[in-house]
Order: C-alpha cells, then sequence, then structure tokens
C-alpha cells in the first residue's frame, strides 16, 4: 500500500481548480517521489492565492498561523482585515 505524503485535512474552501492542484502533487509525488514534489510545490507557488488554499487544505492550522505571523509583522490585526474585507465587501464601494 502507497502512504500518501499528505491528505487533505480541510475540504470546505476547495474549487475544482484546488482540487486540480491537489491532484497534480499527488501524482507529481507518486511519479518522482519527494524532488518532483518539491518542483511542483515551487510552479504551485507562483500562484500564491492557489498556493495557500491548496496547502491550506494540507495543513489548515499551520497556514493560518503563518498567515497571522505575516500579518502581524507588517502591523496589522485581524480587527484591521475584519475591517478592511468588510469595506471590501461593502456596497458603497460598487457606486
Amino acid at each position: 500500500m502507497t502512504e500518501e505524503p499528505f491528505e487533505v485535512v480541510d475540504s470546505s474552501a476547495l474549487t475544482d481548480a484546488d482540487w486540480a492542484e491537489i491532484n497534480k502533487l499527488r501524482r507529481a509525488y507518486e511519479e518522482g517521489g519527494g524532488k518532483a514534489l518539491s518542483k511542483a510545490m515551487e510552479k504551485l507557488a507562483k500562484d500564491p492565492l492557489r498556493f495557500v488554499t491548496v496547502v491550506g487544505a494540507f495543513f489548515p492550522d499551520m497556514m493560518r498561523e503563518a498567515i497571522r505571523d505575516t500579518v502581524a509583522e507588517i502591523g496589522m490585526t485581524e480587527e484591521d482585515i475584519r475591517e478592511m474585507v468588510q469595506r471590501l465587501e461593502s456596497p458603497a464601494r460598487d457606486q
């Protein structure tokens, strides 16, 4: 039995395109091991949003912590982000 190098822990936000990337990563690992997986991850990292979504599906806690740390490093708080999202979702911005 072949052991997966990782498994999807949280699939709640995954789109069909995300699943396609997950399958590419799995295929790369199956066909070429860790080195091929590393190259596939580098390629995926060229699309930062997809990378965060896909890697976050495998390691949700680690990804959340990394995002929190990065946001803190630039001096933003969770409240700052919530306010920014609220402004972006506001109907007033569309007028």
